[in-house]
C-alpha cells in the first residue's frame, strides 16, 4: 500500500470512528439530559400544584378556623370557584382539573372536577390509581403520570388554618396548560440539542488531536515495521553470503515462494509467516563451523549430520523473538520431503507445514537456475525436468502443478536479478503485505 494512501485511509478511519463515537456518546448523554429535564418538568408541575393549592388554602382559612370540624358541603362553593378559576387562583402554567377535600376521618367535605380536560371516568381512574393515603405530617404525597399524553400530577396536600393546624386534605389532579406543556417540551428538546451539539463539537475539536497522535503512532509503527523487515533481510542475507558468497538467492527464493503462495490462495497472515521463514530459512547455518559449511566437496556422513543441525540452530534463534515465531514452519521443515525421507523429523505429506512445502519447491528451483561458486546455472527446461522427477518424493504434486503454471514467468521476470535489484523487488512485494496488516490494525 502506498504510504500516502495508507495515511489517508487512517485519517478517514479516525474521522469515521470519532464521528460515530461522538454520535453515540451524544445520543446517550442527550437521553440522560432528556430524562433529567423531564424529571425537572415533573418537579415544576409539583411546585405549581402546591403553589396553587396554597393560594386556595389561604382563601379558605377563615372557614378552617371555625370551631369544630368543617361540615360536608361547607367548602363546596369555595372549591367550585377555585376550580372555575375565579380571581387569581388560575395560573397560566396549569390548573387543577379535579379536586376533593376530606377530613382526617376520610369524610368528604367537597368535590369538584373539570370535564373539559378529559373524560370524568379517566380522571376518577387516575384518582383511584393514585391510592392516596392521609399524610402523617405537612408533607405532600404525589404520583406523576400521563392521561392521553397530558402530563399531570396526582397530589395530596394538607390544608391548615391560620395557626398552622392541619384541618383537612386536598386530593387533586393538576395538569399543565397546553402553553406550559409546549414550553417545557421545547426546553427538553433544546437541552437535548445543546448536549448533542456540544458533544459533536467536542468530537470535531478532538479529531485533529487524535489524528495527529495516531499519525505519529502510524509513523512509528511504519519505522518499526521497516526496521524489523530490514533486520530479517540483512540477517538472512548475511547467512546466505557466508554460505554461497551471495545474498541474491535469499531474496529471489522469497519472491518465488510468495508468488506460489498467492496462486495457492494463502491469506496475508500466512504469506507474512512465509516471508519471515523464507528470509531466515538458513539462519541456523551461523552455528555450523566453516570446514563443514564451506566445504566444496560432498560432505561425509559425520559432516552431514553436523550440517543437519542448522535446522535446530535456526529454531533456537527464531524462538527468541516473538515476532519471528511464525517463521518456524519454514525454518524447521524446509528440508522435509513429501515422501518422509527428509530431515529433521522425517515428516511426510500434509504433516509437513504448507509453507514449508511451498518453500521447498521455490528453494530448489532457484538453487538449480542460479550460478553458484561450485556450479553453473541449469537451464529452465532442465530445471523443470528435475523438479518433475521429484514429484511425490521431494515435492507436493499439487503444489508442483501450480508452480509449473507460473515458473516460466517467474524465471523470465526475476531469474536474472542481482543483488540490490532482487532486494528492491522483494521490498516492494513484502511491504504491500505488511502495510495491509498495519492498515488493518490502525482501522
Amino acid at each position: 500500500m502506498n504510504p500516502d494512501n495508507f495515511h489517508s485511509s487512517v485519517r478517514r478511519s479516525i474521522a469515521i470512528r470519532v464521528g460515530m463515537t461522538a454520535i453515540l456518546v451524544g445520543a446517550v448523554f442527550a437521553g440522560i439530559a432528556a430524562v433529567t429535564e423531564r424529571q425537572r418538568m415533573e418537579e415544576g408541575i409539583v411546585a405549581l400544584a402546591r403553589a396553587t393549592a396554597a393560594h386556595w388554602n389561604v382563601a379558605i382559612r377563615d372557614q378552617l378556623d371555625q370551631v369544630g370540624l368543617p361540615k360536608p358541603g361547607a367548602l363546596q362553593d369555595s372549591l367550585d370557584d377555585f376550580m372555575a378559576g375565579s380571581g387569581e387562583q388560575v395560573l397560566e402554567q396549569g390548573r387543577f382539573v379535579y379536586a376533593r377535600v376530606h377530613d382526617a376521618d376520610g369524610l368528604e367535605l367537597a368535590q369538584s372536577e373539570d370535564a373539559s380536560f378529559i373524560s370524568l371516568e379517566q380522571i376518577r381512574q387516575a384518582v383511584d390509581t393514585a391510592n392516596f393515603q392521609p399524610p402523617e405530617s405537612g408533607d405532600h404525597f404525589i404520583v406523576s403520570t400521563r392521561l392521553e399524553d397530558h402530563p399531570y400530577i396526582a397530589i395530596q396536600i394538607v390544608l391548615t388554618n391560620k395557626r398552622g393546624e392541619i384541618r383537612a386534605w386536598l386530593d387533586g389532579i393538576f395538569a399543565l396548560s397546553a402553553t406550559e406543556q409546549a414550553r417545557l417540551q421545547a426546553n427538553i428538546w433544546r437541552t437535548v440539542l445543546h448536549v448533542f451539539t456540544g458533544i459533536l463539537i467536542t468530537g470535531l475539536i478532538l479529531y485533529p488531536v487524535v489524528s495527529r497522535l495516531l499519525g505519529r503512532l502510524s509513523g512509528l509503527t511504519d519505522r518499526l515495521l521497516d526496521a524489523n523487515l530490514e533486520t530479517i533481510q540483512v540477517l538472512g542475507g548475511a547467512i546466505a553470503k557466508r554460505d554461497c558468497d551471495t545474498d541474491t538467492h535469499n531474496y529471489r527464493v522469497t519472491v518465488y515462494s510468495i508468488r506460489l503462495a498467492e496462486v495457492v490462495g494463502l491469506d496475508d497472515a500466512q504469506i507474512q509467516a512465509l516471508i519471515k521463514g523464507a528470509l531466515l530459512h538458513d539462519v541456523g547455518k551461523i552455528g555450523i563451523r566453516d570446514d563443514v559449511l564451506l566445504k566444496a566437496e560432498h560432505l561425509d556422513e559425520a559432516e552431514f549430520e553436523i550440517m543437519k543441525t542448522h535446522v535446530q540452530h535456526g529454531l533456537d534463534i527464531t524462538s527468541r523473538a516473538h515476532w519471528l515465531a511464525e517463521a518456524h514452519d519454514v525454518v524447521g521443515a524446509h528440508h522435509e520431503k513429501y515422501d518422509g525421507s527428509g530431515y529433521p523429523g522425517g515428516l511426510a505429506r500434509d504433516a509437513i507445514p504448507l509453507n514449508a512445502r511451498i518453500f521447498a519447491i521455490a528453494d530448489v528451483f532457484d538453487a538449480l537456475t542460479s550460478r553458484r561458486p561450485y556450479k553453473e546455472p541449469i537451464s529452465f527446461d532442465d530445471t523443470m525436468k528435475i523438479l518433475e522427477k521429484g514429484r511425490g518424493e521431494h515435492f507436493d504434486p499439487r503444489l508442483l502443478d501450480l508452480f509449473t503454471g507460473i515458473a516460466r514467468g517467474l524465471y523470465d521476470r526475476f531469474g536474472g536479478l542481482k543483488g540490490d535489484e532482487a532486494r528492491g523487488e522483494l521490498g516492494h512485494i513484502i511491504q504491500r503485505y505488511f502495510r495491509r496488516d498495519t492498515a488493518a490494525l490502525m482501522h
